[in-house]
């Protein structure tokens, strides 16, 4: 046996057994309170880690190797403390991106909240004829708030602005082309392809154009007999600038008319709101869609809009009725939660000029960088009396981000907290608050851990305080 095989087995005997562990007086209070064949399972995958660690580590990592049986009980008892935690856990955002896609993107509203906490309290009235007491259309929730809001004869929900695209494609355009321009065949975010979507919708791609110019007259020559549909993508999460040329919808939507052919917009995030009004540069409304003549428009829920995670598909009655039929929409249908907070955040558009107080996101886009200033400023007050030298704390002017591909390549201006521990590393203090209860993340960027209250909600700010002082 060579010397590296002779410090392995070394090592793999010194490996204490599953009883030595389950003993342990923390793991054996924790399997007398908790499941214990699941927490059985966590320390025995613990232990079964190191052993094939032990097997194929290098010779130099063995020789750095601690190998104490406290410590292992304590790592085995970590990861059983976090599996037993509920997983899914309210965070705080202090990242500055407002539709962060890892923590959930749009935050709800109360009233989107409160319909969510009715819905779960029991049964609920979600696909019933309450005249008949027979089955009845879940779409029929919001149908007609969407038609009010948007101006289209009909609408339905689906589970995201993805299933949406697909479902339209595959119920209007199955075995036949669809026209798109070569500028909006986009990926988006998880390898969503706007050319892959088509082929597993089963229709066929037919590209016109180039990549920056699109002439109604490339559309009129690329339509043929089995032209199903023309499409176009907004392209949401990227532009291009210079030597650029589109078709309007409104000329799209004409041609689509004369020659017979569905013309359906896939706005992406869409808004419900003119977002120029807050000083944002506009994107494209859907209402704006309906008024050019668009046949079926689609866009997401819980991006700009704020509700949850859900696609919208609104049009032509009688195109709209024809994707309800398509067996895919039973795949991609919604539950009694998501149509309760689409109904709830929907209703909050029915008063606009309400939305700075009823609606989170709108809130959060809109509130003034002189109040989000002053709120840094308190932050960092108070986080001062608390660390005292500990850390360098400066305000500075800082850049609030979208997310989730709206408003590309723009920014919304705020102040951030900047804070310089004296005792750790930025990042060592970023893991730490990323790790307490409850998680608190932020970003890290020239060496100092970054605060961007714009996406904190008030009061917040006290548990961030009280966070930061007590890890530095």
């Amino acid at each position: 046996m060579s010397d590296e095989e002779n410090s392995r087995q070394k090592l793999l005997d010194r490996l204490p057994g599953m009883p030595a562990l389950l003993n342990h007086p923390e793991i054996r209070f924790l399997r007398e309170t908790h499941p214990t064949l699941f927490v059985n399972d966590i320390v025995r995958r613990e232990l079964d880690r190191i052993r094939r660690y032990l097997l194929e580590a290098s010779e130099g990592d063995l020789e750095n190797f601690k190998l104490e049986e406290n410590d292992i009980a304590l790592r085995a008892l970590d990861i059983a403390r976090r599996a037993l935690e509920t997983s899914l856990k309210p965070a705080i955002n202090a990242a500055g991106v407002i539709l962060h896609t890892a923590l959930g993107r749009a935050p709800l509203a109360p009233a989107a909240r409160e319909a969510v906490h009715q819905a779960l309290k029991g049964y609920c009235t979600l696909a019933i004829n309450r005249d008949t007491g027979r089955r009845g259309d879940r779409h029929l929730h919001l149908d007609g708030l969407l038609s009010h809001l948007t101006g289209a004869q009909s609408g339905m929900m689906v589970n995201n602005n993805a299933a949406a695209t697909m479902l339209i494609l595959h119920a209007l355009g199955a075995g036949k082309e669809v026209i798109v321009s070569r500028g909006q065949l986009i990926e988006i975010g998880g390898a969503f392809r706007i050319p892959e979507v088509l082929e597993r919708s089963g229709c066929k791609l037919v590209e016109v154009g180039t990549t920056n110019r699109t002439h109604l007259r490339d559309y009129e020559n690329a339509i043929t007999d089995n032209t199903a549909i023309i499409l176009r993508v907004h392209t949401s999460n990227y532009t291009i600038i210079g030597f650029t040329g589109e078709v309007s919808l409104k000329d799209l939507a004409e041609l689509g008319k004369r020659r017979g052919i569905p013309v359906v917009d896939d706005l992406g995030s869409g808004a419900l709101v003119d977002l120029s009004k807050f000083g944002l540069p506009k994107e494209p409304m859907v209402q704006e869609s309906v008024r050019d003549g668009v046949d079926v428009v689609c866009f997401s829920g819980d991006k700009m809009l704020g509700g949850p995670q859900c696609g919208f598909i609104i049009g032509r009655h009688e195109l709209v009725e024809r994707i309800k039929r398509n067996p895919l929409t039973r795949a991609l249908r919604c539950d009694k939660l998501s149509y309760a907070a689409a109904e709830a955040t929907l209703k909050l558009y029915l008063e606009p000029e309400k939305l700075y107080d009823t609606h989170p996101v709108v809130h959060m886009i809109t509130e003034s960088v002189s109040a989000v200033k002053k709120r840094t400023q308190g932050l960092k007050r108070s986080l001062r009396s608390k660390i005292g030298d500990k850390a360098d704390l400066m305000v500075v002017p800082s850049e609030t981000e979208m997310g989730s591909g709206s408003l590309p390549g723009k920014s919304i201006p705020t102040y951030a907290l900047i804070v310089k521990p004296h005792t750790l590393s930025p990042e060592e203090l970023g893991k730490k608050l990323r790790l307490g209860d409850p998680p608190i993340f932020t970003r890290i960027a020239e060496n100092a851990l970054i605060v961007d209250l714009r996406t904190v909600f008030s009061g917040e700010e006290k548990i961030i305080a009280q966070r930061i002082a007590e890890e530095l």
